[in-house]
C-alpha cells in the first residue's frame, strides 16, 4: 500500500478529488502520487498535514516516509 493512498484513504476518508484540492493540485496529480510517479512538494505536504490538524484527524508526520507498523505488517 502506498504511504499517501493510506492518508487519503484511511486518515482522512476522502476521495482523490478532494485530496486534490486540500493539496492544491489536479486529481491527476494525487493518482500519480499514489502510483510512485512523483512525489507531492513540502508546500503540499504541510496542507495535507494542515487539513488534517484543522479537521482533528490523528496525525503523525511519519506517515509521509512510512506506513504504520499495524498497517505494513
Amino acid at each position: 500500500m502506498n504511504r499517501l493512498f493510506y492518508i487519503r484513504r484511511y486518515v482522512f476518508g476522502i476521495t482523490q478529488a478532494e485530496m486534490a484540492g486540500i493539496a492544491g493540485v489536479r486529481q491527476n496529480q494525487i493518482s500519480r502520487w499514489e502510483h510512485g510517479l512523483r512525489r507531492p512538494s513540502l508546500v503540499e505536504l504541510e496542507r495535507i498535514r494542515a487539513a488534517a490538524a484543522a479537521r482533528n484527524l490523528p496525525w503523525d508526520d511519519s506517515w509521509f516516509f512510512e506506513l504504520p507498523e499495524e498497517v505494513a505488517a
